[in-house]
């Protein structure tokens, strides 16, 4: 059996390297070569300055199927069909599969597309574990993996500046373990440039009625998450715990025509890109979980955004930044203590500041019910102290109350120890997964 892998066929202005795959799927059906287990979409470090979207490569493996085969897409109107086992493919087949695999991994590409750099690689055998590893939480030299390629023995093809080669290895070295899945449906190309029409009622029905399918869509911002906003072919993605409740769920969602469709197995939800250090360890453009202290009140930032400071247990500081758009995450950092014993997890850029992806409070420190005035009935702003004993004044009608008719006060929110995810829309593909909505 022979693996391919492949990285780097779109651009910020459209193409998918997911769809690209599904046109090599198509190819050695021609060639009468099968699939067997089931395609894999695996993200990587999100992280990297040079990504276009959601940073995933591809990867399938393909021999002679063996036993019974059950059905994982659908191209041209065709079946595309998975066996569960297989034999090898005679290497002079092997090699001709490489040539066609490419001619058309090249033809589906953003090729001339600034940044775009497409490859692929093909390999008798699962490729080490490590070339994963690092790809998904650290920034990769490229001469390292075109080492480890020529060790393997492993063949490859690459337009541009090589930088396909490292996810297209990660791809195939991915040890697939503790998995999701995510089944991919596409626009035809005649839709492309068109408003995607997806119907949220019926996406609402789909997660109601396979309570494994997970990020549909986002109640608090009203967003519809299984259709992407970019330009690329894809029409929807429904992503599940279980395989079979997303192939049931399909038939059930209401949309413009579907072109083709696969089922993939991913890496999605599963926290791979992050690992526990220490500060000093989080270099540029690597994610981290970090135990610490804080270590003063968080600051309110412009547009909504929190910052706090911790320390490790090395006593090395660490700024940390909650962003707005993440929902939950600067309403939990607003309540931090100096003293608050927290688990924080995130990525960084060039910067040294921790972008927060979650929070874990796992010890406060104890606190008095604080309290702090309403809103004004009139305006609807919060009405602010005009110093001791001197009563509240609203600061947009300016009507004021003196110390003993001040507006009414009520225990501001505190957060109990426990683990807080951004909301929905705001999660990355690789974050893990937190409680459905």
């Amino acid at each position: 059996m022979i693996w391919l892998g492949i990285d780097d066929t779109d651009s910020p202005r459209g193409g998918c390297t997911t769809f690209t795959l599904t046109g090599v799927l198509d190819l050695a059906r021609e060639l009468g070569i099968d699939l067997i287990g089931e395609p894999r979409l695996v993200r990587l470090n999100p992280n990297v300055p040079w990504k276009t979207r959601g940073n995933a490569a591809l990867s399938a493996r393909f021999g002679r199927g063996v036993g019974p085969r059950r059905r994982v897409g659908s191209v041209g109107g065709r079946p595309i069909w998975s066996f569960a086992s297989g034999a090898r493919i005679p290497r002079s087949n092997a090699d001709a599969f490489l040539e066609r695999a490419w001619e058309r991994v090249r033809s589906l590409s953003r090729s001339g597309d600034p940044g775009t750099d497409p490859a692929l690689v093909m390999s008798d055998h699962r490729l080490p574990a490590r070339l994963y590893w690092d790809a998904v939480q650290e920034i990769v030299p490229i001469e390292s993996v075109r080492a480890e390629l020529r060790r393997e023995g492993a063949e490859w093809r690459t337009e541009g500046s090589d930088r396909g080669l490292v996810g297209a290895s990660a791809a195939v070295a991915w040890p697939g373990g503790h998995p999701t899945w995510e089944l991919i449906a596409y626009r035809t190309e005649t839709r492309q440039n068109s408003p995607r029409e997806v119907d949220r009622g019926s996406v609402a029905d789909a997660q109601r009625a396979h309570p494994e399918l997970f990020l549909c869509e986002d109640p608090r911002t009203r967003r519809l998450l299984v259709a992407p906003h970019t330009a690329c072919p894809i029409l929807f993605g429904i992503r599940a715990t279980a395989a079979p409740a997303a192939l049931r769920a399909l038939p059930t969602i209401r949309s413009e025509p579907v072109d083709r469709w696969v089922l993939f197995r991913t890496n999605q939800a599963t926290g791979d890109h992050l690992r526990p250090r220490l500060v000093r360890e989080i270099g540029p453009y690597r994610s981290a979980i970090v135990d610490g202290t804080v270590t003063g009140s968080p600051a309110a930032l412009p547009g909504g955004h929190v910052r706090v400071s911790i320390v490790d247990r090395e006593g090395t500081p660490l700024e940390c930044l909650a962003f707005e758009p993440t929902k939950t995450l600067p309403a939990v950092a607003r309540t931090l203590w100096p003293g608050d014993h927290v688990r924080l997890w995130g990525s960084r850029a060039a910067d040294a500041a921790l972008r927060l992806e979650g929070i874990q409070l796992l010890r406060l420190v104890p606190r008095s019910a604080t309290r702090r005035p309403l809103r004004c009935p009139e305006c609807d702003r919060r009405a602010r102290s005009m110093g001791r004993d001197r009563g509240f004044r609203c600061p947009g009608c300016h009507r004021r109350w003196p110390p003993e008719q001040s507006p009414s006060r009520t225990e501001a929110p505190v957060y109990r120890p426990g683990t807080y995810h951004p909301t929905p829309s705001a999660r990355r593909h690789l974050a893990p997964r937190g409680p459905e909505p």
